[in-house]
This record gives C-alpha cells, structure tokens and sequence, in this order.
C-alpha cells in the first residue's frame, strides 16, 4: 500500500528553491564521490552475507531517514507530496543475455527481514529474462544499481528537460583498495527543485554512519 501526504507549498520549507527549479530552471543536481566500505565489507564476510545486499539496506535505510529524499510530484494535480517509504528498484543482470531484470524490492527496517525478502527478490529474478519495468505501478520506488564492472569516477544520469521526476537515482561501482582500505564510487541524482548539494551530499555522511551502525549488528 503507498502512504504519502501532500506537501502544502506554500509553507513548504524549499518554497523559493522548489518555485525556481520547477518553474525558471528545470534540472537535476547530481555528485559522484568514494566512500569507505571497509568495515561493511568486514562484516559482511564476518557474518556470511552479501555485500551487495548489505549496502542496498543501508542505502534503503539512508534514503528513508529524511522527508527531503521521499518527495514526489503528481502530475496530474501540480502536486507535491512526500511518501511514508520508498522502496529500491535494483536490476540483475543476466550474464547470457547482457540484459537487466528490475527487482521491486520492498524496504524493511529490520535488516534480518529485508535481507530475508531481498535474497528471495533476486532469486526470483535470476530465473526469469523479462524486463517487467512497472513505474506507473511503483511509484514510490527510488533507482538503486550496481555497476559491477568498473571503480569509476565519474557518472552522470540525464533526464528530459523540463522533467519533474523526483525518485532518488543512486549507482555504484566496485570497489577498490586505496591506502589499505577499501573505496567504492557513489553517485547520487536527485532533482533540484527538491535538494541542493548539502542534501546530497548529506547521503554519504548518512551512508558512512549507517554502515558503521551495521557493522556492529551482531
């Protein structure tokens, strides 16, 4: 069931910046940057689980934490609204075919139950070739995908101009051993009208003290 409530904006707190980017300047704001996943990766192998699906918890969990990363724009009605939760949209790729399958994973605080719910999502998947993109039916899903071949640097995601989509898009990339830890590159969109860059940047200092947090779950 999606839950959300509608923004008033008239005291909507991003009131002038939320009227600009809608309506004079129409864009994204996006940043790339290498965090430290040493301690999860540690975790990870501590405890027998998988990496990839112990940072979508995090990230999950990071993007849940504000009302600023929840936002979401009806059309229809010129409306503003911000979602109760938003859930990660992850793809696997299939080796056989070099193509993605979407995953509507549904976000879960408790990490034994998203661990539990995310590992059968993509068993699920790996058994099936179709595409089975549903946006209209998930719209209070957020983009989250592995780029599994490349420790990038720099990525960008573009977006019709004039396009109000306000669904956070975060990739990331392996990582890589840089001074005896290891980094792993992030980028994170997410539209102007409704963050600026100390909202994005905010992302990766929520991630580094979330995957602190879970590296002392036991």
């Amino acid at each position: 069931m999606m839950d959300y409530r509608i923004i008033d904006k008239d005291k909507y707190y991003r009131k002038g910046v939320y009227t600009h980017f809608t309506k004079d300047c129409k864009c994204s704001t996006s940043m790339t940057a290498r965090i430290d996943v040493t301690g999860l990766k540690e975790f990870s192998d501590r405890t027998g689980t998988k990496f990839y699906i112990n940072f979508l918890y995090v990230l999950s969990k990071v993007l849940n934490s504000r009302d600023d990363y929840k936002m979401g724009y009806f059309w229809e009605t010129d409306e503003l609204v911000c979602y109760d939760k938003i859930n990660p949209t992850q793809y696997i790729f299939h080796e056989d075919t070099e193509t993605c399958t979407p995953v509507y994973t549904t976000y879960y605080e408790d990490y034994r139950e998203f661990y539990e719910h995310c590992s059968k999502d993509i068993q699920q998947a790996k058994e099936t070739r179709e595409y089975g993109l549903d946006m209209e039916g998930h719209p209070n899903w957020f983009d989250a995908s592995y780029i599994s071949w490349l420790s990038y640097d720099s990525l960008n995601i573009e977006l019709p101009d004039g396009f109000l989509f306000f669904a956070p898009i975060v990739n990331w990339g392996k990582y890589r051993e840089e001074n005896g830890r290891l980094m792993m590159p992030v980028s994170v969109r997410l539209n102007h009208a409704i963050a600026d860059g100390y909202l994005v940047a905010m992302v990766y200092k929520l991630l580094e003290t979330e995957m602190e947090k879970l590296s002392l779950y036991i």
